[in-house]
């Protein structure tokens, strides 16, 4: 076998080669190619206003409608309440003895009520009502 050495063997030369002065005169050679007016940037949101515009208030209302039906459903609730108390108070078929049995443990706590009452209120009460024996057996 033959010994190889590089640096002995003939070189292949490349078939490319670079004029003279070809890299010092490049980039004004390029800015000349290059066209003289600018094309006009239109961006994607100026493009597409309308539907980003659609996307943004649909968004707006699925996050509203939540809040306000949770808004709503404690307005009713107060109402509700209310309601049925006056219902309970002014028909005439529905007695204390019946809203006894109905009533747990549990509601009857949750509706005693520590208050306090000044002697001066009881005085003011007994004397613009004239039917005392009425309040004493209430």
């Amino acid at each position: 076998m033959k010994t190889f050495k590089l640096e002995n063997e003939t070189k292949i030369e490349s078939g490319f080669k670079t004029p003279d002065n070809y890299f010092d005169n490049f980039s004004a050679k390029m800015m000349e190619r290059l066209p003289m007016n600018e094309p006009k940037v239109i961006s994607i949101f100026q493009k597409r206003k309308n539907l980003f515009l659609l996307i943004a208030a649909i968004l707006v209302l699925a996050l509203l409608v939540p809040t306000l039906y949770n808004y709503s459903t404690t307005q009713k609730s107060n109402m509700d309440a209310a309601a049925l108390e006056n219902y309970i108070t002014y028909q005439t078929n529905v007695n204390q003895y019946d809203l006894i049995n109905v009533l747990e443990t549990e509601d009857i706590n949750n509706i005693k009520i520590s208050m306090v009452l000044e002697d001066k209120a009881i005085e003011d009460v007994l004397s613009l009502n004239s039917n005392l024996e009425n309040l004493i057996l209430e």
